[in-house]
């Protein structure tokens, strides 16, 4: 992806599974993002949009589910996904205090790609999800405009940055710089071959606690970053999940709620005062807006296969965390505050990541 090295460029192995030729969400078929970064003295922000198909989202809904692991954050849209099972929009990530703007601004995309929506049919559900980046943006100026939105939804591609991009410009992760990280694992099953795609916006952890592939390298590296000693885990993550398995709402619910394993695994605790917030697609069968003449049929896996799924999601969702931190790179933001990468120190300290 964009040329960064990852964390599979260290030698570090994360589960069984393969992964797809890109190991990105973007591997499941139709998947794009976009990114739009904001860094400028205290303005350390952006927005990051994910696009389920290339298709009208709104004629075409994709198969959706919603988990709330620990629910201290503002998302806005998942009571509609859990209760139609569909999302009908694309996915927009942010701070905190520009959800609102980034709704208004994805409501006017909807409304421009939709001349009907408000008309002769109902509104539109916005999915906006949101960490907390304020230690290294000016979060109160609320410098994301509608224009930021729609430029990130114009670059959204199959290829893109990871780390200190986007809506991840301004987040911490295990008390170090964090943001974007993404990775995917392929599931090979009697009746095809299919593809879990996680991507993962990373504000959460403190250092002691930061585990890599069963090394619990937190302890050690706690012991270079002074201002790590005091931290407190009071950010979120949010984990969205892409995949081309036929499945129902219900299964893909199971399955998303196994991203927390991955989560664990590097470490979390989820902490009273983090938002982990889990989001899902299936585009393996469109619904239509509109209602057709005959039944619309959705397949679906039989339960016997889903523990492979739930395997995927897991080892797609830690793997992500990681690429996260180790392509992020050292940002000076508000008043001065700073955080430094994990490839920095590493490579400062010789410290082996196995």
């Amino acid at each position: 992806m964009k040329q960064q090295k990852r964390v599979r460029d260290y030698w570090i192995t994360v589960g069984r599974l393969e992964t797809g030729s890109n190991n990105a969400i973007t591997d499941v078929d139709g998947v794009t993002v976009g990114h739009v970064t904001l860094s400028n003295g205290d303005i350390q922000t952006g927005v990051t949009a994910i696009l389920p198909h290339q298709g009208n989202v709104f004629k075409e809904k994709v198969i959706a589910a919603s988990h709330v692991i620990n629910g201290f954050g503002k998302t806005m849209g998942t009571i509609q996904i859990n209760e139609l099972g569909t999302i009908e929009t694309p996915i927009l990530l942010t701070n905190t205090l520009s959800i609102g703007t980034a709704a208004d601004a994805l409501i006017e995309y909807m409304l421009n790609q939709n001349e009907e929506i408000g008309r002769s049919t109902g509104t539109v559900n916005p999915i906006v999800c949101e960490c907390n980046d304020m230690f290294l943006n000016d979060v109160r100026a609320r410098n994301i405009t509608k224009e930021h939105v729609f430029e990130a939804i114009a670059n959204a591609s199959i290829e893109f940055e990871e780390g200190s991009v986007g809506a991840g410009r301004g987040m911490l992760c295990y008390s170090l710089k964090g943001g974007i990280g993404t990775s995917s694992r392929l599931m090979t099953m009697e009746h095809g071959t299919y593809t879990i795609g996680v991507f993962a916006l990373t504000n959460f952890g403190i250092l002691s606690d930061l585990t890599i592939a069963g090394n619990p390298i937190g302890q050690e590296l706690k012991e270079y970053l002074l201002q790590a000693k005091n931290d407190k885990d009071q950010g979120s993550v949010i984990i969205i999940v892409a995949t081309d398995l036929p499945v129902s709402e219900r299964q893909l619910s199971r399955i998303i709620k196994r991203a927390v394993s991955g989560l664990s695994r590097t470490g979390s605790i989820i902490t009273t005062g983090s938002g982990e917030i889990v989001i899902g697609f299936s585009t393996a069968t469109k619904i239509p807006h509109e209602k057709p003449a005959s039944s619309v049929p959705v397949s679906t896996i039989h339960e016997e296969d889903i523990d492979l799924a739930f395997r995927a999601v897991g080892e797609a969702t830690e793997e992500a965390v990681l690429n996260s931190l180790i392509t992020a790179t050292h940002v000076t933001g508000r008043e001065g505050n700073e955080r430094p990468a994990l490839k920095d120190l590493i490579d400062k300290y010789a410290i082996s990541l196995n």
